[in-house]
């Protein structure tokens, strides 16, 4: 088992199960959790991950938001980077962001999957989960925000749908990538790059 007992009495059993349910769902995908499974992962009884999560649904949530948390810092380290051009950020954020849906291809599909995204599975743990991606979203206009201030791009550009075109390009080359249909994991650095470059000459 990955824990004890004494996770769930020194208040770390949340936790725990979230690192537990990180680990299956990368070594044997969603269909392997359950709160039952990952209490006898953990090392507790079964009703213990129910003080937590009131239910799988709570559970899927709770991962997506790790999986945002995550993505959201990996993201930052270079869009908040004062040494880096606006253009190698947005470069950096986009190739970021692939190697991130490739490197945790289940996470990846359960952060943007309808078992989290669709109106009949919201309630509100999801919608909590959902302010986690859309803070995530908010660099990628923040960056466009940057160069548009910058003169880089024309002071009637509509950043908002810049961030929406890219993010739609970038989520489209994931699938594509992880299913190896067309696109290979080699290729990604010169797609990205290539990307950018295309969305630069486009708003110019």
């Amino acid at each position: 088992m990955s824990g004890s007992t004494s996770d769930y009495h020194h208040g770390n059993l949340r936790q725990s199960l979230l690192e537990a349910s990180m680990r299956l769902l990368d070594k044997e995908g969603l269909e392997a959790l359950s709160l039952r499974r990952l209490a006898e992962e953990v090392g507790v009884s079964r009703q213990a991950p129910y003080h937590h999560f009131k239910d799988k649904q709570a559970l899927l949530a709770a991962i997506g938001e790790e999986g945002f948390s995550l993505l959201n810092s990996l993201l930052a380290i270079v869009t908040d980077d004062p040494a880096l051009s606006l253009n190698e950020r947005l470069y950096q954020a986009v190739l970021g962001y692939l190697n991130f849906a490739l490197e945790h291809t289940a996470l990846y599909r359960l952060m943007f999957g309808q078992t989290l995204w669709s109106a009949e599975h919201t309630h509100a743990d999801t919608d909590e989960f959902q302010r986690y991606a859309k803070d995530c979203f908010r660099q990628y206009v923040q960056l466009f925000d940057l160069l548009k201030a910058a003169g880089e791009l024309p002071s009637s550009e509509n950043t908002l749908r810049l961030a929406q075109l890219l993010w739609a390009a970038m989520h489209g080359l994931a699938h594509l990538a992880s299913d190896g249909l067309f696109v290979k994991r080699e290729d990604l650095a010169d797609i990205a790059r290539y990307t950018v470059a295309r969305f630069r000459s486009a708003e110019a």
